[in-house]
């Protein structure tokens, strides 16, 4: 049988330790996610797009077409 401390037996163990608040994000950083945010669904929704144009199944052509279309440099993405 183990047993577990309650809440005030707790606080005044040595071992306790409050939880920590996560630092706020910064005003830049907070639109930077944003955009990454906005980004990324829009390239869904252009992956998306192509998937239904040619014909909804995601073959390894499509995958390869993809790739070519919006991972390279000279991508109009």
């Amino acid at each position: 049988m183990s047993y577990t401390p309650s809440v005030a037996e707790a606080a005044f163990s040595p071992t306790y330790a409050p939880a920590k608040a996560a630092p706020k994000r910064g005003f830049f950083a907070r639109v930077l996610d944003g955009l990454m945010a906005a980004r990324m669904r829009q390239a869904e929704r252009e992956v998306a797009r192509y998937i239904t144009e040619t014909g909804g199944k995601f073959t390894d052509e499509s995958e390869r077409e993809i790739e070519r279309r919006f991972l390279s440099p000279n991508s109009r993405f």
